[in-house]
């Protein structure tokens, strides 16, 4: 009897998918499960803080084994690349809201400052600035967000917050961004001890006032009118 001379074996599509590992978010499941781990992870960052809220801990807020876990974020470093740029979405998604939302009419420094004021208190912005904080003594985390503050430091000139700031390169323009920007941003953080509300109101009325001087060029004296 003749023997049949050897052939190659080619497995067919079903058998190589089989034996090639699954990556994680290759299907609607994963990508699903991967979405509610990111979504409680930034709730996490803003109610508890940055390390209190551990891999371990937002599992179990999310419903999820510590392996079903390690399945989609096998470290602290794998979940920070994909939480940083799901935090970025969420805070240009509120500032597409607020621009959308802005009433007829109304004057757009107004409402681009009492708009961000109120997105300082948002999950998404909350988060960030606690990983903001957590950097300051954490070199990994500080690198990992550089190119997310490098890309919202850019927002505020063109893209989705054109709609509520006053768009433009001039200096100018730019002091009043920036003025209002990290003035609100600061007061988000300080911890006013009395008459918090009345201060608060003060501030922002004064930071309005400043930004339509800036913009058009103003007198000082218009700070306090």
């Amino acid at each position: 009897m003749q023997v049949a001379a050897d052939r190659e074996i080619v497995p067919n599509q079903e058998e190589t998918q089989a034996q090639r590992p699954r990556q994680a978010g290759d299907s609607r499941k994963s990508q699903r499960t991967r979405a509610r781990i990111l979504d409680t992870a930034m709730r996490l960052f803003a109610e508890i803080g940055y390390h209190p809220a551990s891999n371990a801990v937002i599992a179990e807020a999310a419903g999820l084994t510590r392996g079903a876990m390690l399945y989609h974020f096998a470290t602290r470093e794998a979940l920070l690349d994909a939480l940083i740029p799901h935090i970025e979405t969420a805070r240009a998604r509120l500032f597409e809201t607020a621009s959308d939302d802005a009433p007829h009419g109304a004057d757009r420094t107004d409402h681009a400052i009492d708009s961000y004021w109120r997105m300082l208190h948002e999950p998404p912005f909350i988060a960030f600035a606690e990983m903001e904080a957590a950097a300051r003594t954490d070199a990994t985390l500080r690198d990992r967000l550089r190119g997310a503050q490098a890309s919202f430091d850019r927002l505020q000139v063109g893209g989705q917050a054109s709609g509520l700031m006053q768009a433009g390169e001039a200096p100018r323009l730019q002091a009043s961004r920036d003025l209002a920007r990290f003035v609100l941003e600061g007061l988000a953080r300080a911890h006013l001890a009395y008459d918090d509300e009345a201060r608060i109101e003060r501030l922002l009325g004064v930071v309005k006032r400043a930004a339509h001087m800036l913009n058009r060029k103003g007198s000082v004296a218009d700070l306090w009118s």
